[in-house]
């Protein structure tokens, strides 16, 4: 059965972290994009974020919950990884998540006059500061996840 949970956890890592990095990319790619281009990558970005990240958080969630309650792992690497995982949570359906719509009706409403608006630009900034936040715990999450080392004195099981 853990063979089984680790296989769905690396499943919703793969979807997570695969759909953070492609965010990252197609927004360097289309940095200084016009209007219309930019309604494409936003429309792109909400739509990846609905079908692979929030459903790869979803699944390392429940297989990190799973483990924790009803396998009774309780080290302290299974701990960090719940506290990173849970501002990761927060800041995406808190933060992220709901600026999706907001930035994609800016950069639409942007296309008649050719130019990104201020507003856009602006929630765009703090769309990308949000994003950078989540760096620290995403590698702490995974470091625990991964090596499962024994911290604060615990034995390795």
């Amino acid at each position: 059965m853990k063979k089984l949970l680790g296989f769905v956890h690396e499943i919703g890592t793969i979807m997570y972290v695969g759909g953070i990095l492609s965010h990252i990319v197609i927004g360097i790619l289309f940095a200084h994009a016009d209007p219309q281009t930019t309604v494409t990558v936003y429309t792109y970005k909400a739509e990846s974020a609905y079908i692979l990240i929030l459903p790869g958080l979803a699944l390392k969630i429940l297989v990190d919950l799973t483990l924790f309650f009803f396998f009774e792992e309780r080290a302290w690497w299974m701990r960090i990884k719940l506290a990173m995982t849970a501002f990761l949570v927060v800041n995406a359906f808190v933060f992220l998540v709901p600026m999706m719509p907001d930035l994609l009706a800016l950069a639409r409403a942007s296309v008649p006059a050719g130019e990104l608006s201020p507003e856009f630009l602006e929630l765009e900034a703090t769309e990308q500061l949000v994003g950078m936040s989540n760096v620290i715990p995403l590698i702490t999450e995974m470091v625990m996840g991964t090596f499962r080392p024994p911290l604060f004195g615990e034995r390795r099981r």
